[in-house]
């Protein structure tokens, strides 16, 4: 089994104080902070051993051997901090422009011939108006839900 090795420079022990004080950084990484210094060896110190950092944290010990090999690896910031996402989310389909479009045609007079307005029917104007390429009659149902209209 291969040993990954902590030890926290003055800069690094810097930074966990400063993770430990923010209230903006969340728990998580408080706790990988305080796992860091838990695993410390400067100047020869011997670490506490990782089950004794499990009850002492609460964490499992697949979080200490983590915590432990992210810093070995890729330093201090990837062992405390979450990874950043790579590939945004997918934007929204339903823009807010689609929803005006949506809205308007539920509160005008529905075909000739009909009472009122259904969902498919207000789903496949907006289709045929050119607005949206596609869009189901549960998303029609869940933007006037928001908005609390009723094409009723």
């Amino acid at each position: 089994m291969q040993k990954w090795y902590v030890m926290l420079s003055k800069s690094d022990c810097k930074k966990i104080k400063m993770v430990q004080r923010s209230k903006k950084v969340p728990m998580e990484a408080k706790k990988r902070a305080q796992i860091l210094q838990d695993l410390d060896e400067t100047g020869g110190r011997v670490p506490e051993s990782i089950p004794v950092i499990c009850r002492k944290r609460g964490v499992s010990q697949n979080t200490v051997i983590y915590t432990r090999k992210k810093f070995a690896e890729d330093g201090i910031e990837a062992a405390i901090f979450r990874k950043k996402r790579a590939i945004p989310p997918i934007t929204p389909k339903i823009t807010g422009d689609v929803e005006a479009h949506i809205i308007a045609t539920a509160c005008s007079s529905p075909p000739e011939g009909f009472a009122r307005w259904t969902m498919q029917m207000i789903a496949d104007k907006i289709v045929l108006n050119g607005v949206i390429e596609s869009i189901s009659d549960e998303a029609v149902r869940l933007v006037l839900k928001k908005r609390n209209s009723n094409p009723t």
